[in-house]
């Protein structure tokens, strides 16, 4: 099949010179040689690329393709007999959506389950924060034809229109936490046509960053790793406040009170604090060298005092998980301290637990399971040892504690703000708390869940705080949106990464598929014979595909997991 690219344009006067035609010729010429199609020129006032990608009658209805035009990466699919065309990089990671799971007019990416509209390219899903570049689709003939330009193929992501600041509305937005959850709000807002002002506050150093790289790329510099630009927040208008710490809030008044003594008057509030680590309570712990992972520069340093150490590592959930990935070729040793049997038990399962600690132990990681620190010991203010409650004696230059979390929520003592005994804040499913125009979303919030009917719960993961995020925006606009979204996690070790899509809070049976030992499986997460979470390794996109049955509602049971044909029965749900 020839593929045809029509590239149209014209020069400034109006007119192609003899000059200009001798550079249309080079030009024709080399697209011809790279991309092997045939080429004319038309005169239609701008530079145009018509590409033929197949004949209508190659794709059925359902189904997706990739295409390479110009050098790029088009993903293809037709919906109802109408075709469209977005691009195929997800703009999170960059993962191959023609790889992911559609949907109707929903394609969900195999990585990290972020969704977007091929109708249009708009994200709907996270994480990520943009949407995808969006083509003309034509039909000619039988031939389903691209129409497009160069400077359209430039971009992988594309960020949706933002309306401008009005000196006229004198609302306010104050948004507390510089995470996923404010980010998104702040620029939902924008998107929605908020006009008034947006003032992002933080006790952090730095503009919003990607917090999940402070574990997996533990030597990434803050700038590395930010979500936006400076210049995005300027030119969006919207204001970064770092450094500013709150103290409290008066509902009564609507206005925040800052460390420095200063306060700030609010329309409308949105608390995302987030949460941070639990501190460690044994004789020792503040001895010099024993670290907590909250930020850029707690990574760092780290990593930089790691490096041919003797490390202890507190905890054996995620975080510590990925910090002895990350150390593991960079440290003189690195020794996993637990209080279960495996690392990630509680959470995927014994079974993959062992899995993860094999594969780390090839590593040269040391695990001391079912046990804690009893104490640190140290001289002139630095660590030097660490003594497990068993009498165990670790040799340590360096201490990282990853044993949990606590919601960042004290400043709202004596508000009228409703807070758990743990410290969560209570929302409903609009993101609203118990005071007007006062809403709280990510890792801070006691939410209802929609997949568990509603049931009330804290979840930690970077997607669902993009979502609540855009939650929090759309109803305070009063949009009267609420959080449906799936959770949907994912962990990164030496290689090899774990999906995660549902909640297995309680369950009562795991189901095993695929072979532990050649690092490819799936395990459903049962409650009651119906599958309430799933995860896996090296068997793309399975998890996606659950994450988008689980959002329209359908049900896995262990019937159809037991299937021989399993795969196949869940695609046909």
């Amino acid at each position: 099949m020839v593929n045809h690219v029509c590239i149209s344009f014209v020069s400034q006067a109006g007119s192609t010179g003899a000059g200009d035609r001798s550079q249309v010729t080079e030009r024709l010429t080399a697209l011809t040689v790279s991309a092997g199609t045939e080429n004319k020129i038309t005169m239609s006032g701008r530079e145009e690329i018509t590409q033929v990608l197949c004949k209508e009658s190659d794709m059925k209805d359902g189904e997706m393709r990739e295409f390479e035009v110009q050098g790029q990466s088009i993903l293809l699919v037709r919906h109802n007999g109408v075709f469209s065309a977005v691009g195929n990089k997800c703009s999170h990671y960059g993962a191959p959506l023609s790889k992911g799971v559609l949907v109707g007019d929903r394609i969900r990416c195999p990585w990290h389950g972020a969704c977007f509209n091929v109708r249009n390219g708009d994200i709907e899903e996270y994480p990520g924060l943009d949407s995808l570049p969006c083509f003309k689709i034509t039909v000619e003939n039988g031939s389903v034809c691209i129409v497009t330009s160069k400077k359209a193929l430039e971009s992988a992501k594309r960020v949706k229109p933002m309306s401008d600041r009005s000196a006229g509305d004198r609302s306010t937005v104050v948004i507390i936490g510089s995470g996923p959850a404010a980010l998104v709000c702040a620029e939902t807002l924008r998107q929605e046509g908020y006009t008034g002002r947006i003032i992002m506050v933080t006790r952090e150093t730095n503009i919003p960053y990607d917090r999940t790289k402070l574990s997996k790329a533990m030597n990434a510099k803050a700038a590395e790793i930010y979500l936006r630009p400076i210049e995005f927040y300027k030119e969006h208008e919207i204001e970064v406040w770092t450094e500013k710490e709150v103290v409290s809030i008066n509902t009564d008044d609507a206005r925040v009170k800052f460390k420095d003594g200063s306060f700030l008057q609010y329309s409308q509030l949105l608390i995302a604090t987030g949460s941070r680590p639990r501190e460690l309570k044994c004789p020792g712990s503040t001895f010099k060298n024993v670290f907590y992972l909250r930020c850029p520069e707690d990574a760092n340093a780290i990593s930089e005092a790691a490096t041919s150490k003797n490390v202890v590592i507190m905890g054996s959930s995620f975080i510590g998980m990925e910090v002895a990935a990350f150390l593991s070729d960079k440290a003189s040793s690195v020794s996993v301290i637990g209080k279960s049997d495996v690392p990630f038990q509680a959470v995927l399962g014994k079974q993959i637990g062992e899995v993860v600690m094999k594969l780390l132990k090839e590593r040269g990681v040391n695990f001391y399971m079912r046990t804690e620190v009893r104490e640190i010991l140290g001289s002139d203010g630095q660590v030097k040892e660490v003594i497990l409650r068993n009498g165990t004696r670790l040799p340590a230059d360096v201490v990282v504690a990853g044993i949990g979390v606590i919601p960042v929520s004290n400043f709202l003592k004596g508000s009228r703000v409703a807070v758990s005994t743990k410290g969560e804040i209570y929302v409903d499913q609009f993101m609203r708390t118990s005071v007007p125009d006062v809403f709280a979303a990510g890792d801070v919030v006691s939410f209802p869940l929609a997949m568990m009917d509603g049931h009330r719960t804290s979840i930690g993961h970077w997607q669902m705080a993009h979502a609540h995020g855009r939650i929090a925006a759309l109803n305070m606009l009063n949009k009267q949106v609420p959080v449906n979204s799936v959770p949907y996690f994912w962990t990164s070790l030496l290689g090899k990464s774990i999906r995660y899509a549902g909640y297995g809070e309680g369950y009562t049976e795991i189901l095993m598929k695929g072979t532990l030992e050649e690092l490819k499986f799936l395990a459903f997460y049962l409650k009651d014979d119906i599958v309430v979470a799933v995860s896996s390794m090296n068997f793309d996109p399975i998890v996606s595909q659950v994450a988008e049955l689980i959002f329209t509602g359908k049900r896995i049971t262990k019937k159809d997991v037991l299937d021989e044909d399993f795969i196949n029965v869940i695609g046909k749900l």
